[in-house]
């Protein structure tokens, strides 16, 4: 039984936010850019927001430059933004906003700040939800279209505020916070009373010093813990609520399928909006009629009967391809017998990368069967 077809501008057309999650180096980011340019020039008001440092989406979209403000893609027939997430200047943003002045100076001069904001683990995550909360909130688009960082845990950003709530409401940040609240000069007195030797192995390992800037910086956030939770909590609540829908993004090879059944059972049990499945850089033949085996088979016959040397090399890249396409299609039934209800869609392998609004263009008529991005009446 052949899989039901992802119906992508179906999509387009109806989704609010549109996640593209999948493993790395799949084509996740062209895809993400080209939902949001037929999105756009199917008449939807469009950001699209990547995550990937490589930063081939600004080249792909023609900008010199992309970061954290969205700037409008020229050459569209239609409005599109692009933005890539600056993790460290979304953490200085929302310092700013929910501190007084001096505050967050002390923040922005801690060490343990600079380096939490900049690659921390998780904060890539954790800022992504925050920018898409903030997108959300501005109702200047239709679509967001969010492009996740192109790593094995993708799904980290349905993670964020789990993960968050648990390090705020962890045993390390209590005891970082009590010598910050009992004051400077107390502090060794105050965390030894209840957290001796704990602290006394800490100390030995990082430093007094370093055990203090931790601390104030720790105190220094307390007063923005609960926004953090709340903002988190609500973005994920966000990704759960009707318009928005998730694509998970895979190669034909065992390996990228294997993770594209990961996202599709975790986006299940986070009871998550699944659109559906791209397969990425699908090989094709124009003629599926002749067999790997029989092309094979007549470039023998060509060989040992003196005819054209032409043809039978012809007939030889052809059963390599016929075979790689057979290979595909094993491996995507076999996903489709797994999940039998996830809708899929192929996308062709392209002879060279993406790199202009034309070739995203091509992309996206091909997630859409080969249609023209016509607005829909």
């Amino acid at each position: 039984m052949s899989a039901p077809r992802l119906d992508v501008d179906h999509t387009l057309d109806t989704a609010q936010i549109l996640v593209c999650c999948g493993s790395g180096g799949v084509g996740k980011t062209t895809t993400a850019a080209s939902l949001a340019l037929r999105a756009a020039e199917r008449g939807r008001r469009t950001v699209v927001l990547t995550i990937d440092p490589a930063r081939r989406l600004a080249q792909s979209m023609g900008l010199t430059e992309l970061d954290n403000t969205p700037r409008a893609v020229p050459g569209v027939d239609g409005s599109l933004d692009a933005m890539m997430l600056d993790m460290k200047r979304t953490f200085d943003d929302i310092v700013l906003a929910h501190t007084e002045p001096a505050r967050a100076q002390a923040i922005f001069d801690n060490p343990f700040y600079q380096a939490l904001s900049s690659s921390f683990a998780g904060t890539q995550e954790y800022m992504a939800m925050e920018k898409l909360g903030q997108l959300k909130a501005t109702g200047t688009w239709d679509l967001i279209v969010v492009d996740t960082p192109p790593t094995r845990s993708a799904l980290d950003f349905l993670d964020a505020p789990e993960r968050l709530t648990t390090f705020l409401d962890g045993r390390m940040v209590r005891i970082l916070l009590a010598p910050a609240k009992a004051g400077g000069k107390a502090y060794f007195k105050v965390v030894s009373a209840g957290f001796g030797l704990f602290t006394s192995v800490l100390t030995k390992i990082i430093g007094g010093e370093t055990l203090t800037d931790l601390s104030n910086f720790v105190a220094a956030l307390e007063t923005m813990f609960g926004g953090f939770r709340e903002r988190a909590q609500a973005t994920y609540d966000l990704l759960k609520a009707p318009g928005t829908a998730f694509v998970v993004v895979a190669a034909p090879e065992r390996d990228a399928l294997r993770e594209a059944s990961y996202f599709v059972e975790r986006l299940a049990q986070e009871r998550m909006p699944l659109a559906g499945l791209v397969v990425n850089r699908v090989h094709r033949t124009a003629a599926a009629q002749l067999s790997a085996d029989r092309a094979r088979a007549a470039a023998e016959r060509l060989d040992d009967s003196g005819g054209s040397e032409l043809t039978a090399g012809l007939l030889r890249v052809h059963a390599d391809r016929a075979g790689v396409a057979v290979r595909e299609a094993r491996l995507q039934e076999r996903f489709s017998a797994a999940h039998p209800t996830v809708p899929v869609v192929e996308v062709a392998a392209l002879a060279g990368d993406v790199h202009d609004l034309d070739g995203l263009r091509e992309v996206g008529a091909d997630l859409a069967g080969g249609k023209a991005a016509a607005v829909p009446a």
